[in-house]
């Protein structure tokens, strides 16, 4: 027997629900953003637009690092922590790189127990497939609904590598970047890049016996950090060491983000930096409808395939390759 697909609530119906913090419709609300329907892009649009004075208020985090640094144990102990003293936190994902999983925090979950149980947290995975630009507008999208829905922190973990660690940087408020001790290697393979996005840098892992190995790491870092310079000139990137696993140093690490926070906003530099992040929003999001538009209109999606083919056997130049696929779109 086939269902009918159930109606999608009215604008108002989720305007409504989302402000009263109802997690099925926050949850409805994401599907609806993540959507590539022209109609529901159109509604999705209506709602943020209605939803847009409820937002603003919440301290975003954006939260990357390498394999096995134990991200997802983090994000449950920071997160608990914070639900301990009354805030409701949300976590999201950006993973362009996922179309199977949908990104890491569906299979973390299971290392995030007490926050995926908890009624005051909100674990989100970021849409599986599509573009950098297309997974991170929707992010940003999310992120708003999750303000408006009462969430007063927002936990944004990069779950990718390269590009997505600037694209959750160029959506939150404070980058946090976690090490593993031992870095023998400098900096791990993590790109000089990444060091510079960072505001806070975090060693897991301080315990037992790999603290003595984590203390010294962090002195590695803070030599390293301090022949960079700075990212802002009213903050020096701090450099903790901490254990997602027992806890140890989560509070310390959390007072810095809400230092970090409150310099931002002494120097005016929270508000200039989100409204950059608007402007990048909105170009990631013309640049993902772009790109939607070739692969929907059929008339343009036909020549597609042979423009790719010829690029990729060397017959036609990318810059040649990029000016038909404009001249197909009329520009």
């Amino acid at each position: 027997m086939i269902h009918a697909a159930a109606p999608l609530p009215s604008l108002e119906e989720l305007v409504e629900g989302v402000r009263a913090g109802r997690r099925a419709t926050l949850a409805r609300a994401i599907t609806l953003v993540e959507s590539r329907k022209p109609e529901h892009r159109a509604l999705a649009e209506e709602l943020v637009q209605a939803l847009l004075p409820a937002t603003g208020k919440a301290i975003r985090v954006g939260i990357t690092g390498v394999p096995g640094v134990g991200k997802s144990t983090t994000i449950d102990a920071l997160g608990t922590h914070l639900l301990e003293r009354g805030h409701r936190v949300a976590v999201l994902a950006v993973d362009p790189s996922s179309s199977r999983t949908g990104g890491s925090i569906l299979g973390d979950k299971t290392r995030m127990a007490r926050l995926s149980m908890d009624d005051r947290a909100f674990v989100r995975p970021s849409p599986a497939a599509g573009t950098l630009g297309g997974v991170a507008a929707r992010t940003r999208e999310t992120l708003l609904l999750c303000e408006a829905a009462g969430y007063d922190v927002v936990l944004v973990e990069t779950v990718g590598v390269g590009q997505s660690e600037t694209a959750v940087a160029d959506m939150t408020d404070t980058f946090l970047v976690l090490m593993l001790p031992g870095a023998g290697d400098e900096l791990q393979g993590i790109k000089k890049g990444i060091i510079e996005l960072a505001d806070i840098l975090a060693v897991n892992k301080a315990d037992g016996p790999n603290a003595p190995r984590a203390k010294k790491a962090a002195a590695d870092y803070r030599a390293a950090l301090h022949l960079l310079g700075g990212r802002e000139p009213h903050w020096s990137t701090p450099v903790l060491t901490y254990s997602g696993l027992t806890g140890e140093g989560i509070e310390e690490l959390w007072g810095q983000v809400v230092l970090h926070r409150e310099r931002a906003e002494q120097a005016g530099a929270l508000a200039a930096r989100r409204s950059t992040q608007q402007v990048k929003w909105m170009w990631a999001l013309f640049d993902d409808r772009l790109r939607g538009r070739l692969h929907a209109d059929p008339s343009l999606r036909t020549e597609l395939p042979a423009i790719e083919r010829a690029v990729a056997n060397g017959t036609l130049e990318p810059t040649s390759g990029a000016s038909r696929l404009a001249a197909l779109l009329g520009l």
